[in-house]
C-alpha cells in the first residue's frame, strides 16, 4: 500500500513510499482509509514535538473508512463496514481507564502518534477504537468526529456548559472552533465566535468579531456581561484577550496552543474575580458516541477548504498554518 512515511523528523522528511499491507491480529481491524482530517497534533508528531512510534512513522490521527479485514475474535464490525476510529490508544485497565477516562490512559496515547495513523491507504487499530457509522453521515463529518469534534465537545462537557450560559470561541473559524460553536449552541448557550471570517454565523453564532473587536461586540450582545465560558485554543497572542472577555466565575478552557503556550496573568484577577483556567485533551469513548449519534441525526456540519490527495500529506500540513485558511484541510483517498 502507499502511505507517507517519515523517516526523520520535519514536514519535508514525509515521502510518499511503497510500504507492507498491515496484517490484524487478534482483536484487531484494518480500516482501508477513506478521508483523513488534517490536525496541529499530526504537524507536532511529524516536527519531533511529540513522542512517536514506531520509525519510521506513518502519521495521521484522525481517520474513518471501510473496514477491510479483521483478526480472530473480532465481533462488532466486518468487512465493508463504514467506520471511524476513536484517535486514542489505552490500555483499558489502569485507574484512568476504570473511571472511564481513558483518553488519560497512564501507558496509552494518541493514534497517529504512538501507532501508525491514517495517512495511509490503510490503517491497522483495535477492535475498541472502531464505530461503525450509518450512510448518512459524510465522510467529511465522520473523518472530523475523532479530533476537530470530540475535543471541543469534551472541553465544553468540562466547563459545564449550560442553557444560557454566554460562551465565546476563540479561532471559531478552525478545525475544531466550528465544532465548538455548534456544540455550544446544542448546549443552549449564546455564543460569540471570535474569528475574522463571517461564516461562522451560518453555523449558529449569534455574533462573529475579530479578536481586537471581540470585548466591545460581546459588551454589547451581552447588554454589557461578560462571558461564563471562554473556549481558546490559538494560544499566546489571543490568551490576554480570552481573560478579559470573563465574566466573574467564568471559566478558561485551554485545549491546544496554535500558536504558542506561554500564559502571564493576575493572581490578584485570578483570586478576586473567582477565574478557573481549565486544561482539558481529547475525550472519552461515551462522548465519541454521542457526536457519531449527532452526526447521524444530521445535527454536524463542517466546512472544508481544500481536499488533497492522501498521498499529499506533505503539502496539507504546509496549509495549516496559512493566513489564507478558510476552514478544514482534508486528504481523501481517489481524488
Amino acid at each position: 500500500m502507499k502511505a507517507n512515511l517519515m523517516r526523520a523528523f520535519g514536514v519535508d522528511s514525509l515521502t510518499v513510499e511503497e510500504v507492507e499491507d498491515p496484517s490484524p491480529g487478534r482483536g484487531q481491524v484494518v480500516v482501508r482509509v477513506v478521508e483523513a482530517g488534517v490536525n496541529p497534533v499530526d504537524y507536532f508528531v511529524v516536527s519531533g514535538m511529540r513522542t512517536v512510534e514506531p520509525m519510521p512513522h506513518i502519521p495521521g490521527a484522525e481517520f474513518a473508512g471501510v473496514v477491510e479485514e479483521v483478526g480472530p475474535d473480532v465481533k462488532s464490525v466486518r468487512p465493508g463496514d463504514r467506520v471511524v476510529v476513536y484517535p486514542r490508544v489505552f490500555c483499558g485497565r489502569c485507574d484512568m481507564c476504570v473511571s472511564g477516562s481513558e483518553h488519560l490512559c497512564r501507558v496509552g496515547g494518541i493514534v497517529g502518534a504512538v501507532t501508525n495513523g491514517g495517512f495511509a491507504e490503510k490503517a491497522l487499530v483495535s477492535e475498541s477504537n472502531v464505530f461503525k457509522i450509518p450512510d448518512s453521515v459524510s465522510w467529511d463529518i465522520a473523518a472530523s468526529l475523532p479530533v476537530a469534534a470530540l475535543t471541543p465537545y469534551h472541553a465544553l462537557r468540562e466547563a459545564g456548559v449550560s442553557p444560557g450560559d454566554v460562551v465565546v470561541i476563540v479561532g471559531a473559524s478552525g478545525n475544531t472552533g466550528q465544532f465548538a460553536l455548534q456544540l455550544a449552541k446544542m448546549m443552549g448557550a449564546r455564543v460569540l465566535a471570535v474569528s475574522s471570517k463571517k461564516w461562522p454565523l451560518e453555523l449558529g453564532a449569534d455574533e462573529v468579531a475579530p479578536v481586537e473587536q471581540s470585548y466591545e461586540v460581546l459588551r454589547k450582545m451581552t447588554g454589557g456581561r461578560l462571558a461564563d465560558v471562554v473556549v481558546d485554543a490559538v494560544g499566546t497572542p489571543t490568551l490576554p484577550t480570552s481573560l478579559k472577555l470573563l465574566d466573574s466565575r467564568g471559566r478558561l478552557i485551554i485545549f491546544g496552543a496554535l500558536r504558542g503556550s506561554s500564559l502571564s496573568l493576575s493572581a490578584t484577577d485570578l483570586y478576586s474575580r473567582e477565574l478557573r483556567i481549565v486544561g482539558t485533551t481529547g475525550g472519552t469513548r461515551g462522548e465519541f458516541m454521542r457526536l457519531i449519534d449527532m452526526a447521524s441525526r444530521g445535527l454536524l456540519k463542517v466546512k472544508v477548504w481544500r481536499r488533497h490527495r492522501l498521498t499529499e500529506a506533505r503539502e496539507a500540513l504546509k496549509l495549516l498554518f496559512s493566513r489564507e485558511r478558510d476552514g478544514r484541510v482534508m486528504l481523501v483517498a481517489g481524488s
